[in-house]
């Protein structure tokens, strides 16, 4: 905690931007990939930083730099409400969907982490919550993987860690390979035996009855969620999913403001937000009341790391998705990261102010693309 006292104007941000390959080939129904890109920043006010970022396309870095670096230095780091409304103006004109919420997400976590860390408080804490478990799931499964490898990673999580739900991929070739995607869930039920909860994504790689018909064929492995099984913009197409068949179906994690997920939320058994996109942790925040409004669940979307105290925070939160591309890449950038043993995280058990991470600079270095900072005025 600094021994400064209010206001504590932000006096710089620096933007760092990473590429880590991938350690396999990825791929889900509708995407393949070899390397994550993850776009940090860096709030400080004084001698005191807080840490944010967003997964998506380098160019996402330069929106801190313009328009929001101004909306942003010289205001009180303690004032994130401020700075997520300027924020939202300041992208009227470049774009606020899509990259411009990411840039915003990645320094609306900063700013929060930085008030924490100003305030000598766990995030759980400022976020009016306290340190408790909170359930994730194991996530990956990509359809690009050999079927061996995915067993290894499903009983890593199992039987290494404990973790009593995990998630495949399915929808391979955009939904063009069903026959496949069946012998993937079936091998997958076999490596986790029985009394592991099944999940599967299909990245909105089916029509709504291509996704009927698989959940009916898939029933007898006992799936108990099924994440976008049309794209998440067809809400019909979820709504009839939903209506007919038995796992949860889950939506979301492309939203951006409060209004997408009310809009989303009838359609769905529970909504997923994703902080890195929908705001930083102001939006996912947002997100959550949006839930409880509508009486759904709600689930944290990815970059486990960014969720987790909010998460602890807000108990209508059903768990977090521990997915291994972005765990795996915030064990390496990052030291003081989560132990998911025993199938929970507890965020803030530590007592460290903030969200508890710090940049492992010399892990980092060789994956750094791009580095900048830029100053308030004097």
């Amino acid at each position: 905690m600094t021994d400064r006292q209010p206001p504590f104007p932000v006096d710089r941000l620096t933007v760092r931007v990473y590429t880590v390959p991938t350690d396999h080939p990825e791929a889900d129904g509708t995407l393949s990939w070899d390397a994550t890109t993850l776009v940090l920043v860096e709030a400080r006010s004084g001698g005191t930083a807080g840490l944010g970022w967003t997964y998506g396309a380098p160019a996402t870095a330069a929106l801190v730099r313009e328009p929001l670096a101004a909306a942003v230095l010289g205001r009180d780091a303690l004032d994130t409400a401020g700075a997520y409304e300027a924020m939202r103006r300041a992208l009227r004109n470049a774009g606020r969907p899509g990259a411009g919420s990411y840039a915003l997400s990645a320094l609306d976590v900063a700013l929060w982490d930085l008030s924490a860390r100003l305030l000598g408080l766990p995030l759980v804490r400022l976020l009016g919550g306290r340190s408790r478990p909170v359930a994730v799931y194991g996530s990956g499964g990509f359809t690009s993987y050999p079927d061996r490898l995915t067993e290894r990673q499903l009983r890593g999580w199992t039987d290494g860690q404990g973790i009593p739900r995990v998630k495949i991929k399915i929808g391979e070739a955009r939904g063009t390979r069903p026959e496949r995607d069946l012998e993937r869930i079936t091998a997958a039920r076999r490596a986790i035996g029985p009394d592991t909860a099944l999940y599967v994504d299909a990245n909105g790689a089916f029509t709504a009855k291509q996704a009927i018909r698989l959940a009916d064929a898939f029933a007898e492995d006992g799936v108990t969620w099924f994440e976008e099984p049309v794209p998440s913009d067809d809400l019909p197409g979820l709504a009839a999913v939903r209506a007919a068949a038995a796992p949860d179906v889950a939506a979301g994690e492309y939203g951006d403001e409060p209004r997408y997920f009310a809009a989303m939320a009838p359609a769905v058994d529970c909504l997923q937000a994703d902080a890195t996109r929908c705001g930083g942790l102001t939006g996912f925040l947002r997100a959550a009341a949006v839930a409880e409004a509508a009486g759904v669940p709600l689930s944290a979307h990815c970059a486990p790391h960014v969720h987790a105290h909010a998460a602890a925070a807000r108990p209508g939160v059903r768990h977090l998705e521990w997915f291994h591309d972005h765990v795996r890449v915030e064990s390496l950038l990052f030291d003081g990261v989560l132990d998911p043993a025993g199938g929970t995280v507890t965020p803030g058990a530590s007592g460290e102010p903030g969200h508890g991470l710090r940049l492992a600079a010399d892990r980092a270095a060789p994956h750094l693309v791009d580095n900048w900072s830029v100053r308030r005025p004097d």
